[in-house]
């Protein structure tokens, strides 16, 4: 039966997809951007008159330039797939038995997010020895992704994945320097290495670093 009064009834969740669509839009916008013309260059109002939409609406979703920054850094570390990257990662060591299979499935997620990652990192970081707001982005993603290579060296102590003489902090720091911007920068994006063959070097550099040799 129709509504008394005639209207149609409020489509909460339609309304919610145009909501995740705009956003979707003006992070897109944003990071094109941002990449082309730099942080200080690019302004919320240019971003704003590329997408289409006031820039109050930007405000009122991500608050200022460096929201915007934050928004696009946070997406990018979801890597490509409908699952975020995290979350595949965890199931990925609950699957595996192998650890060899295990570098291998993590060498390949892990050039997944660099690629979607690297580029906004490296904004962050050259924007960072002038905005304050950037150094801190900064500062808090070194954190967030040395806990996360915590998380996972833990886990291949635990396992008894790691070979003799390899401490908890000599793992932390393998998974630290194979997921860095900079490794991805250095042979993805300047010595034009395709992305299958940066993720077989993170996991034969994981594997050389941390696993016991073949017997």
């Amino acid at each position: 039966m129709p509504p008394v009064n005639g209207r149609r009834p409020y489509n909460s969740s339609r309304r919610k997809a145009l909501a995740e669509q705009t956003r979707a839009m003006v992070l897109n916008v944003a990071e094109q951007r941002f990449l082309q013309d730099g942080y200080a260059a690019t302004t919320v109002a240019s971003i704003a008159a590329a997408a289409g939409i006031s820039a109050e609406t930007i405000y009122k979703s991500f608050e200022n330039k460096s929201g915007l920054v934050r928004a696009i850094y946070e997406r990018g570390l979801t890597g490509t797939g409908d699952t975020p990257a995290y979350r595949r990662s965890d199931d990925i060591r609950e699957r595996i038995d192998d650890p060899r299979e295990l570098m291998h499935q993590w060498g390949t997620l892990t050039a997944e997010v660099a690629s979607t990652v690297t580029p906004i990192l490296l904004l962050i970081r050259s924007a960072a020895a002038t905005d304050s707001s950037m150094a801190g982005l900064l500062e808090a993603s070194n954190a967030h992704r040395v806990e996360r290579m915590r998380h996972n060296a833990e886990f291949l102590a635990e396992r008894g994945f790691l070979k003799e003489g390899t401490t908890l902090s000599d793992a932390i720091d393998v998974l630290w320097t194979v997921s860095s911007p900079e490794l991805y920068e250095l042979l993805v994006l300047q010595r034009g290495w395709t992305p299958a063959q940066f993720a077989t070097f993170v996991a034969d550099t994981m594997s050389a670093a941390l696993l016991p040799p073949r017997t």
